[in-house]
C-alpha cells in the first residue's frame, strides 16, 4: 500500500506534481496529487451566510457601473467567473445584460435567488462549476469577467493557468477577458482576533460580531484570513469559525501570464473610472482579448 504524506504549501504542488510523475508507484496508482493541496474554494461554503453582510460593509456594488459599462460595450453574452451570491450577476441581469454566473460552492449560489427577488426581477442562469474546468462549450461568450480578486483565491500556478486557458477557450474569437485583482494582500499586517465589524442586528436578525487573525506567508505570496463569525450572545451565542486564502501575484505578473495564454492585453487600470494603472491604485484592473 503506498503511503503519501504531503507537507509542502500549496504554491510548490506544481513541483511536487513533477516529481511524484516521476516515480512508478505514483504514476500508476491514481492518485490525483492535487486534490491533496488546498486549491482556494475551501471555507467559502462557511462564509456564504455571512458574505453579503460583510461585502456590504466593504465592497458592495462600488464595481457594479464599470462591468455594466464593460459588458454593454463589448455586447453578447457574458460570463461571470466566481458568482457567488449574485452580488454583480443579478443587477447585471436586471439591466437586461445576459449573463451567466458560475461557481463551484452550491452554499454560495442558494443566495442568488432570493437576492433575485428583494431586487424583483427573475434569478439569473447559473452553473454550478470549476472556474479550472468550465461546463460551457467553445465561443460561448463575448465577455468572461474576473471580479473582485477571484482569480487570486487560485492557489498555484497550475489552477490560475487552467482558469485563464478555460476562459480563453470559452470566449468568441475578439471577446474580452476582464480581471480585477485586490491589491498587494502580501502586504497587509497581521494581527490576532482582531474585532473588524460588529452590528447589533446581522443577517440572521441577531447582534453579530467578526474576529478575524490574518497570517501571511510572504515567500509564497500566500494571504490566510482566519475568520470567526459570532452570532448572539452570552449561553445562546452561535461561532462559525472558517478560513479563506488568497495568493497574490503583481499585477505584471498576472498580465504576462494572460499573454502567454495567448491574450492581447489590451488595457492595465488603476480605478473603476478608467485611470491608468500605477503600484499605488486601489484597484488592479486589467483588459484581455482573444484575437480573431
Amino acid at each position: 500500500m503506498l503511503e503519501c504524506r504531503v507537507q509542502a504549501g500549496p504554491a510548490h504542488a506544481l513541483d511536487i506534481a513533477a516529481f511524484a510523475l516521476d516515480i512508478p508507484a505514483f504514476r500508476h496508482s491514481g492518485i490525483n496529487l492535487f486534490s491533496l493541496m488546498p486549491a482556494g474554494h475551501e471555507g467559502w461554503g462557511a462564509y456564504a451566510p455571512f458574505y453579503d453582510w460583510e461585502n456590504a460593509r466593504t465592497m458592495g456594488r462600488r464595481d457594479l457601473g464599470f462591468w455594466r459599462q464593460l459588458a454593454r460595450r463589448t455586447g453578447g453574452r457574458v460570463l461571470e467567473l466566481g458568482s457567488g451570491t449574485g452580488r454583480l450577476t443579478v443587477p447585471l441581469h436586471r439591466h437586461g445584460i445576459p449573463v451567466v454566473g458560475v461557481d463551484r460552492t452550491s452554499e454560495m449560489l442558494q443566495h442568488v435567488a432570493p437576492r433575485a427577488r428583494r431586487a424583483r426581477t427573475t434569478r439569473p442562469p447559473l452553473a454550478r462549476g470549476d472556474v479550472t474546468s468550465l461546463p460551457f462549450a467553445d465561443g460561448s461568450f463575448r465577455l468572461v469577467m474576473a471580479p473582485y480578486g477571484m482569480l487570486q483565491s487560485l492557489l498555484s500556478d497550475v489552477l490560475l493557468a487552467r482558469a485563464i486557458r478555460e476562459a480563453w477557450r470559452v470566449l468568441e474569437p475578439g471577446g474580452l477577458f476582464g480581471l480585477d485583482l485586490v491589491p498587494d494582500v502580501p502586504k497587509w499586517r497581521e494581527y490576532t482576533r482582531k474585532l473588524v465589524f460588529f452590528s447589533p442586528e446581522g443577517p440572521r436578525g441577531r447582534p453579530i460580531s467578526l474576529r478575524e487573525t490574518v497570517r501571511q506567508d510572504r515567500d509564497k505570496r500566500l494571504t490566510t484570513f482566519e475568520q470567526e463569525y459570532i452570532e448572539g450572545r452570552g449561553a445562546s451565542k452561535q461561532v462559525t469559525p472558517f478560513t479563506i486564502r488568497f495568493r497574490t501575484l503583481p499585477l505584471p505578473a498576472i498580465a504576462g501570464r494572460v499573454a502567454r495564454a495567448g491574450f492581447d492585453v489590451e488595457a492595465v487600470l488603476g480605478d473603476y473610472r478608467g485611470a491608468a494603472w500605477d503600484r499605488r491604485a486601489d484597484v488592479w484592473l486589467l483588459l484581455a482579448r482573444k484575437p480573431r
